[in-house]
C-alpha cells in the first residue's frame, strides 16, 4: 500500500447521432469514408452510471478482462481547505491505512497483500483518491475494505502522531524536487491569497499541530454522498456493484448537519513575478503562464492542441532537427535550454497554460524571448498542418494514457466530478478533430495576448529580464 502526493456548460460536438447516420473522422487534406455509429462503439465499453439516494455515483466500464480497478473519487482536496487547515486533506489520506474500527493496520495489509492486490490513495488541489486493482473477482472484496477505510478509520492519536513525521519527511522530498517547487511557487504566485495558492501537503507548521479533531471536521464538511463518485474498470459487473455499493456506503450522508457547506470561492489570478537567487545552483528552474481555461470550458480542447505545438524538449535525449516543434527545434539548434516542457493544468473554473523551463544562466532570458515569439506564430501565424499533426499526437497520447484498467478507471472518476459525466472516446476524438487553425489563433489571442503572465523562477536568475520586460513582450508580438 502506497500514499501519494473541470463557467458555462461545454459547447459539445454532436458525434452520437441516430442509428441511420454515421460519423465522418477526417481532416482537410486526408479524406476517410464515414464509418458508422455503431461500428465506433462496438470497440468500446459503455460506461454506466447509477445514482445513489445518498447521492453518490456508481460509474463504470466493463471490459471483460480479468483484472479490476475499484475506487472513490471525492471532491475534495487543499482548495476546500483555509490557511489555518491546509494540509488536512493530505494528511487524511496518509491515515487511511493505518487501521480501521475493524481492522487493526496489520490486519488491512496481511488482507490486501493475500488477495494480491495494490491499494493506493492521492490527493490534489481539488481531489482525493482511494483505489484498489486487483483480481475481477476481489472487486467486491475490495470496495468492502475502501468503504471500511473510508468510514470507519480510527484515527488513533498515537498513530497520528507517527504519520506526522512521516509526512514531514515527504515534504523534504518535495523540495528537493526542482519541478514540484517550481510548481508550488507558480500556483502561490498566480492564485495568491486564494484556496489555489496553497500547497497540498500544506505549510510545516500545520503539520505540526494538525489533530485528531481536525480530520474528523473535514472529513464531516466535505465527505458526501453528491461529492462523490464509485468508479471501476477492467471486470466489473455493475449491477453487483451498484448493490455492493448501496450496502457498503447506505451511511454515507448528503446534509451537512450543524457544519459550515464549504464554498468552492473564485481564485483569482494574479499576474506576478517570483524569483529565488541561488548562484550555486547549475540551472534556471523556472515556469512561464497565464491563466487558462477550466475543465469544462470549450477553449480548453484548442489551448491543449496550441500546448502540444509547442511541445517538449529535454537535451539528454537529444532530437534537434527530428522534433516537430519549431520551438524546441530551436531550442535544441542554439542550446538555449536543457529542457522545457509545455503544460496545460486545469481546475474547475481556472487553469494554468505556459512552459516549464530549466535553462543555463547565460541563456535563460534567450530561451523566454525566443518562447514569447512561439507564442506570437501560435497566435498570428500557426499552419493547417501544425494542427494537424499535433492534433493526431494529443489522441494518440489521449489513448496510450488510457492503457490498463487504472488509467481509465481514474479517467472515469475524474470526468465525473469535473463534467459530471464520463466522456465517450468518439466524441473526445470528434472534438478534437474539429480545432482549426483559426480556433487555435484565437484562443491564443484570448488567453495569452497582452496578458498578465506570472513566472516563477529559481537559481542563478541574474540575466533574466524583469517583468515589465515580459509584460511588454506579451503584447508587443508584431514587430
Amino acid at each position: 500500500m502506497s500514499s501519494t502526493i473541470l463557467r458555462n456548460a461545454p459547447r459539445l460536438v454532436q458525434t452520437l447521432s441516430k442509428n441511420n447516420q454515421s460519423l465522418r473522422f477526417g481532416l482537410k487534406n486526408r479524406k476517410i469514408s464515414a464509418i458508422p455509429t455503431r461500428e465506433i462503439l462496438v470497440n468500446y465499453p459503455e460506461t454506466r452510471v447509477t445514482e445513489l439516494s445518498n447521492g453518490i455515483r456508481v460509474a463504470t466500464e466493463n471490459s471483460g478482462l480479468k483484472t479490476a480497478t475499484i475506487g472513490v473519487w471525492i471532491d475534495a482536496g487543499s482548495r476546500y481547505e483555509t490557511p489555518e487547515t491546509n494540509g488536512v486533506a493530505h494528511y487524511l489520506e496518509h491515515m487511511a491505512f493505518k487501521g480501521t474500527n475493524k481492522r487493526s493496520q496489520t490486519d488491512l495489509e496481511l488482507e490486501v497483500e493475500n488477495m494480491g492486490a495494490h491499494l493506493n490513495a492521492y490527493t490534489s488541489r481539488e481531489q482525493t483518491v482511494y483505489y484498489a486493482k486487483c483480481l475481477s473477482k476481489d472487486a467486491p472484496h475490495a470496495l468492502e475494505i475502501i468503504s471500511d477505510i473510508l468510514q470507519n478509520s480510527k484515527l488513533g492519536e498515537a498513530e497520528i502522531e507517527r504519520e506526522r513525521s512521516v509526512i514531514l519527511r515527504e515534504m523534504q522530498e518535495v523540495e528537493s524536487n526542482m519541478q514540484e517547487v517550481v510548481f508550488d511557487h507558480l500556483h502561490a504566485t498566480a492564485y495568491q491569497g486564494t484556496p489555489l495558492g496553497m500547497t497540498i501537503l500544506g505549510p510545516t507548521e500545520n503539520i505540526k499541530k494538525i489533530n485528531r479533531q481536525d480530520l474528523l471536521n473535514y472529513i464531516e464538511g466535505n465527505y458526501k454522498g453528491p461529492r462523490m463518485v464509485i468508479a471501476g474498470a477492467g471486470g466489473v459487473d455493475h449491477d453487483e456493484l451498484v448493490k455492493l455499493a448501496e450496502k457498503y456506503f447506505a451511511n454515507v450522508k448528503v446534509t451537512y448537519d450543524g457544519v459550515k457547506i464549504p464554498e468552492l470561492t473564485n481564485c483569482r489570478f494574479t499576474g506576478s513575478d517570483f524569483r529565488i537567487r541561488d548562484d550555486d545552483m547549475p540551472f534556471v528552474y523556472g515556469a512561464f503562464a497565464v491563466e487558462g481555461a477550466g475543465w469544462d470550458n470549450p477553449d480548453n480542447i484548442p489551448l491543449m492542441v496550441a500546448n502540444t505545438i509547442l511541445g517538449s524538449y529535454d537535451r539528454a535525449q537529444g532530437g534537434g532537427n527530428s522534433v516537430t516543434s519549431r520551438f524546441a527545434q530551436h531550442a535544441a539548434e542554439e542550446n538555449l535550454c536543457a529542457s522545457y516542457q509545455s503544460f496545460n493544468t486545469c481546475y474547475k473554473d481556472t487553469g494554468l497554460w505556459g512552459v516549464y523551463f530549466v535553462a543555463d544562466r547565460l541563456k535563460v532570458n534567450d530561451f523566454t524571448m525566443e518562447m514569447c515569439k512561439n507564442f506570437d506564430l501560435l497566435a498570428t501565424a500557426v499552419s493547417e498542418s501544425d494542427v494537424t499533426r499535433a492534433k493526431n499526437m494529443l489522441k494518440t497520447n489521449m489513448l496510450l494514457q488510457l492503457d490498463g484498467t487504472t488509467p481509465i478507471c481514474e479517467d472515469i472518476g475524474r470526468q465525473m466530478l469535473c463534467y459530471g459525466r464520463r466522456i465517450p472516446i468518439a466524441e473526445m476524438e470528434e472534438r478534437i478533430n474539429s480545432v482549426t487553425a483559426s480556433d487555435v489563433k484565437k484562443v491564443m489571442q484570448t488567453y495569452v495576448y497582452d496578458q498578465d503572465p506570472a513566472v516563477v523562477a529559481i537559481g542563478p536568475v541574474e540575466a533574466l529580464a524583469d517583468y515589465p520586460t515580459y509584460r511588454a513582450w506579451m503584447a508587443f508580438w508584431r514587430f
